[in-house]
C-alpha cells in the first residue's frame, strides 16, 4: 500500500512544513519558526505569498505572516528575535528575485558570523529556463546555473537551490538540522526558482508530521575534564572570559555559582555582557580593545584564562595584546570544537551550563588566594570611580556621548533592554553600561553591521512584549536603516528609539584622528568650494523631522536635563517613540586600556600620519599568537 499523500505547490509544502516544526531544551517545546517575514515581488508573490495567503485563509498551516519595508532588515529583526530566544526560536524570510533577496545577503553575513540562525529563502530564477534571460536574471557566460543567489554561499552554514519539487524534502529537514544545532548554527539559505515555487507535487503527509527538535547539552569527556581542573588548580591569578555562549545556554547561574565558590574574577565579551549582575564582586566588566581598566590589568597578570562560550574576537584579546603573561594558559569550554581549540588551549567540548557544573563539582573546595581577591576588589573599585565620572561628566553644550548614556542608565528598569551595533556607542556601552539582567544588553558587535539596530528592535520586542526596549542609533546608522520605523507602527509595537545625532561618524572619525588621517571623510558637512573636502557648515538634516514621518512619536530634547525628562515621557507612552538628543563628537569617552590593531601607513608625506605609524609599531611589539 503506498503512503498518503497530499497534492501541494512547492511553496504551499514548505510553508505547512515550517509550521510543523519545534525545538525541545530541557523539557520546554517551542515553535522553531514563529513566523515569516516577506516582501513581494515577482518570483515569490505568486509562490511562498499565495501559500502563506492560503494558509491564514484556510488554517492549514499556522505560520503568521509580517511585512518588513527593506529585506535587510526583515533578517536583521530575525536575527534580534532569536537572539533574544536563546537560538531556539527564529523566522523564515522571504524575498523576491535580483535585488530583493540580494538585499538579505548582508543580514545572512551578520547572522552566520553571530551565530543566530534564520531561515531565508530567496527567490531564484526559473528552473527551467525557459525564458531566460528574466527581469533582474545574472547571465553569467561560464555556466547557467549560477545565479546572484550564489552570493548566500559564504555567508550561509547551510545552502541549497531547489530545482525540483521533491528535492524540497531532504533540503527542509538538512535546513532545520543546522537551524537547531548550536554548533553550526546560522543562515540557512534555500533557493527557490520562481516555477518551482508554483509547481504542485504529491508530498508524503508523514513529511508535514510535528517534529520535534531535541537541543541537548552535551557534557565534557572525563579525561579532558581532568586536563581543565588540572589547569586550574595550579593557577595563581586565574580569569574567566564569559561570551555570548554563557548566556544562550543558560548557564548564568552555573557562572555565579563557580564565581562564587571558586573566587576567580569574570570578565565579559560584547555578548556576554550581563552574564554576571555588574555588581557581583567577581564581575570586573568587558575585557579587550573597549574594555575597563579592572578586567585588562587582571587580563595582564592571568596565568590561566578559562573562556566559555566565547570566540575570541580581535576585541576581546585585544588584537593579541591583552593577556600578556609570558606562560599564560587557556582552558575553553565550548559547545563548538572551533573555539575549544583557540590559543592552544585545554579543550573542554560541552555545552556551558554542564561543563560549568562540571568544573564546579570537580574543583570543590579550591578557590582563590585571598591577597587575590582583594586585588579584584581594588580594581573594580578604581575603575567604578573612573566609570562615574564618565557617566556624570559636565560638557558642553552639546552633551558628552557619556553622560547621555549614563543617564538613560539610570532610568531604565532591571530588565529593559538596550539595542546598538555600531559605530561609538558599542565600546562606551561596553565600559560604562550597568547589566543586571543577562537579556538586558543587545549589542551586536560580532559583525558590528550599521543599520542593525532600529530593525532589531522590531524582533527584540516581538520576542519579550513584557520588557521595555531602548533602541540606541547614532545619525550614520539610522540614515542606513531607519525604515523599520514603519514597521514597528504597523505591529503595534511600543519601542523607546534614542537617536543621537553627532553630525557624522564619531566611532571612524575618533580612529581616523588617532592614526593620523584627521577626521577624512567621516563628517556630515557641505562640501567646501575652496578646500574641496567636507568640512563646511552642517547639513540641514532634521532626523527628528524624518522619524515624525515616518509614523513614531518624537521628543526633542537639549542637554542631558531635557533628555532624562524625554525619556520618561518616551517610557510612559504606548507607542513607539523617538528621543532626539545632539552630543559633541569631540567630547571625552571612557579612557582607554587596550589595543586594537588598525594598521597605520608605512610611509606618509603627513605629519600626523608618521606619529600615528611609530606608535603603532610600538603596540606591535606586545602582539603575540597564543602558542
Amino acid at each position: 500500500m503506498s503512503p498518503a499523500t497530499v497534492r501541494l505547490t512547492t511553496a504551499q509544502a514548505l510553508v505547512r512544513f515550517l509550521a510543523a516544526q519545534y525545538t525541545e531544551r530541557d523539557g520546554v517545546e517551542r515553535r522553531l519558526i514563529a513566523g515569516a517575514w516577506g516582501i513581494f515581488g515577482h518570483g515569490n508573490v505568486a509562490g511562498v505569498g499565495q501559500a502563506l495567503l492560503q494558509a491564514a485563509r484556510t488554517g492549514d498551516a499556522d505560520l503568521p505572516y509580517h511585512l518588513a519595508r527593506n529585506e535587510q532588515g526583515m533578517v536583521h529583526a530575525s536575527v534580534g528575535f532569536a537572539r533574544m530566544r536563546d537560538r531556539l526560536q527564529t523566522f523564515a524570510c522571504t524575498a523576491s528575485i535580483g535585488p530583493g533577496s540580494t538585499n538579505m545577503v548582508t543580514g545572512a553575513a551578520l547572522a552566520t558570523v553571530n551565530r543566530i540562525p534564520v531561515l531565508l529563502l530567496p527567490s531564484d530564477v526559473f528552473a527551467t529556463r525557459a525564458p531566460d534571460p528574466v527581469l533582474q536574471q545574472l547571465e553569467d557566460g561560464r555556466s547557467q546555473d549560477v545565479s546572484v543567489n550564489d552570493a548566500f554561499r559564504p555567508v550561509s552554514r547551510y545552502w541549497d537551490r531547489i530545482d525540483r519539487p521533491e528535492q524540497l524534502v531532504p533540503a527542509a529537514l538538512a535546513a532545520m538540522r543546522v537551524l537547531t544545532d548550536p554548533v553550526e548554527t546560522g543562515a540557512v539559505t534555500l533557493c527557490l526558482p520562481q516555477d518551482v515555487q508554483a509547481e504542485a507535487h504529491d508530498w508524503p503527509v508523514e513529511f508535514f508530521r510535528r517534529r520535534v527538535w531535541h537541543v541537548g547539552r552535551p557534557v565534557p569527556e572525563p579525561a579532558a575534564l581532568e586536563r581543565a581542573v588540572e589547569a586550574l588548580r595550579g593557577a595563581r591569578a586565574p580569569l574567566i572570559v564569559a561570551g555570548g555562549g554563557v548566556v544562550y545556554s543558560g548557564a548564568t547561574g552555573a557562572l555565579r555559582a563557580f564565581a562564587e565558590a571558586t573566587g576567580v574574577a569574570v570578565a565579559e565579551t560584547q555578548a556576554g555582557k550581563g552574564a554576571l549582575p555588574w555588581d557581583h564582586p567577581c564581575a570586573v566588566g568587558g575585557i579587550g580593545s573597549t574594555g575597563t581598566s579592572a578586567a585588562n590589568e587582571l587580563a595582564r597578570g592571568a596565568d590561566v584564562v578559562l573562556g566559555i562560550g566565547t570566540r575570541y574576537s580581535d576585541f576581546t584579546t585585544a588584537s593579541h595584546t591583552v593577556f600578556a603573561d609570558p606562560g599564560v594558559r587557556f582552558v575553553n569550554l565550548n559547545v563548538a570544537r572551533l573555539d575549544a581549540v583557540k590559543h592552544a588551549a585545554v579543550p573542554l567540548v560541552a555545552d556551558a551550563r554542564t561543563g560549568l557544573e562540571a568544573l564546579g563539582a570537580a574543583l570543590a573546595g579550591w578557590e582563590v588566594e585571598p591577597v587575590h581577591r582583594a586585588r579584584i576588589g581594588e580594581l573594580v573599585a578604581e575603575w567604578t570611580r573612573i566609570a562615574d565620572a564618565c557617566r556624570t561628566v559636565e560638557h558642553g553644550p552639546p552633551p558628552a556621548q557619556t553622560a547621555v548614556l549614563g543617564a538613560l542608565n539610570d532610568l531604565v528598569g532591571e530588565r529593559d533592554v538596550v539595542i546598538n551595533a555600531a559605530g561609538s556607542m558599542p565600546g562606551d556601552l561596553q565600559k560604562l553600561w550597568r547589566s543586571t539582567d543577562p537579556k538586558a544588553y543587545h549589542v551586536e558587535y560580532g559583525y558590528s553591521c550599521m543599520g542593525y539596530e532600529v530593525a532589531a528592535g522590531v524582533g527584540v520586542k516581538m520576542a519579550v512584549p513584557d520588557r521595555e526596549v531602548f533602541v540606541l542609533v547614532g545619525d550614520g546608522s539610522y540614515l542606513m536603516m531607519a525604515q523599520e520605523i514603519v514597521t514597528m507602527v504597523a505591529e503595534g509595537l511600543k519601542v523607546v528609539i534614542v537617536v543621537v545625532q553627532n553630525h557624522g561618524f564619531a566611532s571612524i572619525g575618533s580612529l581616523s584622528e588617532s592614526l593620523g588621517s584627521q577626521r577624512f571623510g567621516t563628517r556630515y558637512r557641505y562640501r567646501d568650494p575652496g578646500s574641496g573636502d567636507f568640512d563646511g557648515d552642517v547639513l540641514p538634516v532634521d532626523l527628528a523631522a524624518n522619524a515624525a514621518s515616518l509614523g513614531a512619536q518624537v521628543i526633542r530634547a537639549d542637554g542631558v536635563a531635557e533628555f532624562r525628562a524625554a525619556v520618561e515621557k518616551a517610557k510612559a507612552a504606548t507607542r513607539t517613540t523617538v528621543v532626539h538628543v545632539e552630543t559633541d563628537p569631540h567630547a571625552p569617552g571612557p579612557p582607554s586600556h587596550a589595543w586594537w590593531d588598525v594598521p597605520v601607513s608605512e610611509v606618509s608625506e603627513l605629519d600626523g600620519t608618521r606619529a600615528a605609524r611609530t606608535a603603532y609599531a610600538d603596540s606591535k611589539r606586545s602582539q603575540r599568537h597564543y602558542l
